[in-house]
């Protein structure tokens, strides 16, 4: 069912992308190509293919197109996206032959559709089909090398011909020789030679153009230092530095890349993951070429197949951003804010430069290639009432989540949050006459009190100060601050009370979508808005609000649901009483803020807090998981504090020549009480994983290293101890330490 289900969503995935470019108007789909076909047909273009900078491609390429004629251009875009979509799922296909082995049977009947749903959502394909482009082509040229029954004069000729559309990719000769074969390198030379003087006879003025007038059609499209071009040429030029120092200074770190990255692609070759090693050299090639367009960068998603970390927790964190990467805009992965808007633009850039120097991509034989430390999860839970049926979607893990995925997540979900909020149903005649509905539910129930109350405040100036500032401050500060302690402190508490959020703001994004209202600031009936100054309501676009949010979005109130969120959470933690009172006035106080300031209904607050209460009793369903978790062990930062100081006094024992009197026997057990001792057993549900719920532990060695600041617990002496391996009856006693 699964598989089945993974085939339709690839083949629905690329229809809807071969409809979406042939419904586009013609002078705005396959851009790209009419410069392929000029004015009167390729057989007949009138001077060069360069007179208008607006072909990219190598005269090779040129030439290659040759036979299309005006008579066929009518059929071209048809036949050209058709042609494009089948040449996407064939890469897809040799990609998914192309793993690494072992593979499990799963695995081979998974990959397949997952490899060709990602790379026709990827950006570089993508732009590849609007644009009419023929990126695609010299990247399965490659990958068809990796087959199993190509032979390697094939292989050179099928690279040499993938250079000659994109020179860049002559770096695979280098691979071929740091692999060995050396032979295969020098056809694949030959090969690329060829083709260019081929195209070079025939066309001699273009190929002067291309080779030497813009140096490899470097200065060939837009600008160079334009975000399109995601090189370290380009990146150099954003930055600001021009002429020989900037050309110096791209001669070394090109140099730099080409020596790490081919040498770490031919380690990679020579250890069977050939289609990482393909990648990885693609990626190089990117970094290093003059000119990267976008539809250009798909060797940055081969890179996905590459696994890293020892963790199973962490195998996702590498995937997870390179998909997001190439699928993602740069504004959907980084607020565009100074500095951290920077890397948002380069992050394409920056992701293949990663792929090939940086990431330590494991080898195949690594303890951990298939067998990574296991994440600890919760016993199977049970109902305690007979009518709530739990489908137990998933097992609840018990430890601390990897960092950078949960801050990727985290930005990607407020993204898409903030776009369906902003592109919900606006009409202002619409949200206006639900707000008179609702104005009147609230006078059937005598609770319309938002006028005289929103007055009150606005005649009170210490009131209406306090509240605007609460308002525009604590909406986001309380709850991020309560996850970020959660995650510090608390990471099973973390995991269990993350997910009623992201469900009841998801419930709240379809209360947006279906039910535009308009608060009692912008229904033109007497209310004044403290918060946002005055609005103009026969302006269309009326005040500054408009143009970052939806300011219909008003049902349900999140204010109100992420405030008894936080309520909920605080109420079941907190381990003061003061501190579960706070919790509990959070909401009601907000309640009158919202309210005040004339932002939302007394109903828009019960939406809230149905949504959010509806999240907390869905994530039941789901997992069974009603209440919040037990943390033990290293849950706790106390406990987290003083197993660092026990290992601290216990390196200066050894330094200072002996062990210390009572060295502890697992960090895991510090905590006090006997849950905490009970921690260090393995349980056979963690797959004998004998770290607390606070993190995994880590395999024996004395590795302690484990995402969020986990420490491990090894229930026996460390192996690195010059006692581990002696006979017990041979260790010195306390006494003779002590001596």
């Amino acid at each position: 069912m699964a598989l089945a289900a993974l085939w339709v969503l690839a083949g629905l995935l690329a229809v809807r992308q071969a409809a979406a470019v042939l419904r586009l108007p013609p002078d705005q789909r396959l851009t790209d190509l009419e410069t392929w076909t000029g004015e009167n047909g390729v057989l007949h273009v009138r001077g060069s293919l360069y007179d208008t900078d607006a072909f990219t491609g190598t005269p090779f390429a040129g030439l290659v197109l040759k036979p299309l004629t005006r008579a066929a251009e009518q059929s071209l875009g048809v036949a050209w996206t058709f042609g494009t979509l089948i040449l996407v799922v064939v890469l897809g296909l040799v990609a998914a032959r192309s793993l690494p082995a072992p593979v499990s049977r799963r695995t081979a009947l998974l990959a397949a559709p997952v490899a060709i749903s990602l790379v026709v959502l990827s950006l570089p394909v993508r732009n590849a089909f609007t644009l009419g482009q023929t990126s695609i082509i010299p990247v399965l040229l490659v990958l068809l090398t990796l087959l199993p029954k190509t032979s390697a004069r094939q292989s050179a000729l099928l690279i040499g011909v993938a250079a000659a559309l994109q020179p860049a990719l002559l770096l695979f000769a280098g691979l071929l020789w740091l692999t060995g074969r050396r032979r295969a390198a020098v056809l694949t030379g030959a090969t690329f030679a060829s083709c260019s003087a081929l195209a070079w006879a025939a066309m001699p003025h273009d190929s002067w153009t291309y080779w030497v007038h813009h140096i490899g059609g470097a200065g060939l499209g837009e600008p160079a230092d334009s975000l399109s071009n995601q090189s370290l040429h380009g990146l150099l030029l954003r930055v600001g530095l021009r002429g020989p120092l900037e050309l110096a200074l791209l001669a070394v770190l090109a140099a730099v890349v080409i020596w790490v990255g081919l040498r770490r692609a031919a380690q990679y070759a020579k250890d069977g993951q050939l289609l990482l090693a393909a990648a990885v050299t693609g990626c190089v090639a990117l970094a290093v070429s003059p000119t990267s367009w976008q539809h250009q960068l798909l060797w940055i998603l081969l890179a996905v197949v590459g696994r890293v970390g020892k963790r199973q927790g962490d195998r996702l964190v590498w995937p997870v951003l390179v998909v997001l990467v190439m699928t993602l805009n740069r504004t959907a992965l980084l607020p565009n804010v100074e500095g951290v808007g920077f890397l948002g633009e380069n992050a394409p850039l920056l992701a293949a430069l990663a792929a090939a120097c940086l990431v330590p991509f494991l080898s195949r034989t690594a303890p951990a290639w298939d067998k990574p430390l296991p994440t600890p999860h919760a016993e199977p839970a049970t109902s305690r009432y007979a009518w709530v049926p739990l489908l137990k979607f998933w097992r609840r893990p018990l430890s601390r989540p990897n960092l950078i995925l949960e801050l990727m997540l985290i930005r990607v979900g407020y993204w898409g949050y903030s776009f369906i909020r902003g592109h919900a149903p606006d009409e202002r005649s619409l949200a206006e006459g639900h707000g008179r509905q609702i104005l009147t539910i609230e006078g059937w129930l005598h609770i319309d009190m938002e006028h005289w109350f929103n007055h009150f405040v606005a005649d009170t100036p210490w009131l209406e100060a306090s509240m605007n500032y609460y308002y525009t401050t604590f909406h986001f500060l309380v709850p991020m601050a309560l996850l970020a302690w959660l995650y510090a402190c608390r990471p099973a508490t973390y995991r269990w009370a993350r997910t009623p959020l992201a469900l009841g703001t998801l419930l709240a994004l379809l209360g947006f979508w279906l039910y535009p209202l308009a608060p009692p600031r912008l229904m033109d009936m007497g209310y004044i808005d403290t918060a946002h100054g005055p609005q103009d309501l026969n302006d269309p676009d009326f005040g500054a609000l408009t143009k970052l949010s939806n300011q219909y979005a008003a049902m349900p109130s999140l204010h109100i649901g992420w405030s008894l969120w936080c309520a909920v959470v605080i109420v079941l933690v907190a381990p003061k009483m003061w501190m579960k009172v706070l919790g509990v006035l959070y909401p009601l106080l907000t309640t009158a803020v919202i309210v005040g300031t004339a932002n939302h209904y007394l109903l828009d607050a019960v939406g809230g807090a149905a949504v959010v209460m509806a999240g907390f009793g869905l994530q039941y369903v789901l997992t069974g998981a009603g209440r919040a978790p037990v943390e033990t062990g290293t849950g706790s930062a106390g406990a987290g504090l003083k197993s660092v100081v026990a290992l601290w006094a216990r390196a200066r024992a050894k330094l200072s020549g002996a062990e210390p009197l009572a060295a502890p026997a697992s960090t895991s057990t510090v905590a006090a009480g006997p849950a905490a001792g009970k921690a260090a057993v393995p349980s056979p549900a963690s797959g004998g994983d004998s770290a607390a719920s606070g993190g995994d532990s880590t395999a024996p060695g004395g590795d302690s290293t484990a995402s969020g600041g986990d420490s491990t617990a090894p229930d026996a002496p460390a192996l690195d101890s010059p006692d581990a391996d002696a006979d017990p009856g041979d260790r010195p006693t306390p006494a003779d330490a002590a001596r």
